[in-house]
């Protein structure tokens, strides 16, 4: 079977700033050939997953690249008294007007968008409605941002229950699904020389500062995991968990993964090193399965 007609179906893991990653798997996929026919994403994969299936992937990518630390603390708009640090409206609002919003049904690719039903705890399969809403329900991490209220659920993040929907998937009919995974044994090469981690950096002190503000705490004496430090650790383990679980479950053609140490969850300055590490391990993951072919 010739690349040129290898239909894919792309499943798109959740995991925060690493999630630039699958910009560049998908630069790597399109430009050998292989036609990306279906999208499933949840959380950051279903953001870079909906605005490639509105055809405005290097928009989006264009945008991301030119952004420095301090870009990126101005599209958190911080919120009192509500279920999360933040709204998630102004980064929502940025991109409708950079990307353009659509029903997901009027896309010329099928997408789904993986959320979590807050009552009922099940998995929520979003594949109709405005685009980013979809995206605004699926990105709602616990704590970091305040749930959504689609019709009449009220939706978080799809990475708590299903961090890579392969599932939406199954009844495709495309020739491979691929998966990027990116909750990866973590490398020691994976933070780049010289990137200070998020509590280290500037950016996190504010942040710090901010949290330490809404709960009138003291800096400790001996430096402590923060608010954040915690609930995302917490978050990975469970999401590492699971994802082991899934991919046993529903054992995809290709599985392209991503250190979870590649970078900070809020490090979306990182954009460059980001998408060529998703290019890089696209044409391992390809390499290899190639040569298992070979076999």
């Amino acid at each position: 079977m010739s690349k040129s007609s290898t239909t894919v179906s792309l499943v798109l893991g959740s995991g925060g700033a690493r999630g630039l990653a699958h910009i560049g798997v998908i630069q790597w996929l399109t430009e050998n050939g292989y036609q990306i026919k279906s999208i499933s994403g949840t959380s950051i994969g279903a953001l870079v997953g909906g605005i490639y299936a509105t055809q405005k992937l290097e928009v989006y990518a264009e945008w991301v690249l030119a952004l420095e630390r301090k870009h990126v603390l101005r599209l958190l708009d911080p919120t009192i008294g509500r279920p999360g640090l933040f709204k998630g409206e102004r980064i929502i609002s940025v991109l409708r007007e950079l990307i353009g919003d659509c029903a997901i049904e009027d896309l010329p690719i099928r997408f789904t968008a993986v959320a979590t039903d807050l009552s009922s705890r099940e998995e929520v399969w979003l594949r109709e409605g405005q685009l980013f809403d979809a995206i605004r329900a699926s990105i709602a991490t616990p704590m970091v941002f305040t749930p959504f209220q689609h019709a009449s659920r009220t939706l978080l993040d799809g990475a708590l229950v299903n961090p890579v929907p392969i599932a939406p998937t199954l009844q495709d009919g495309t020739d491979l699904t691929v998966v990027v995974n990116l909750s990866g044994a973590a490398e020691p090469r994976a933070a780049a020389p010289g990137s200070a981690s998020l509590i280290n950096n500037s950016y996190r002190q504010r942040i710090a500062r901010f949290i330490d503000a809404l709960h009138a705490t003291r800096e400790p004496a001996e430096p402590q995991p923060g608010l954040l430090d915690v609930a995302f650790t917490s978050m990975q383990a469970m999401q590492d968990t699971i994802s082991q679980l899934r991919m046993s479950a529903f054992a995809p053609d290709v599985t392209v993964e991503m250190p979870r140490n590649a970078c900070g969850f809020f490090e979306f300055w990182r954009a460059e090193e980001l998408i060529e590490l998703g290019r890089e391990r696209a044409a391992q993951a390809f390499a290899l399965r190639e040569r298992s072919r070979g076999d």
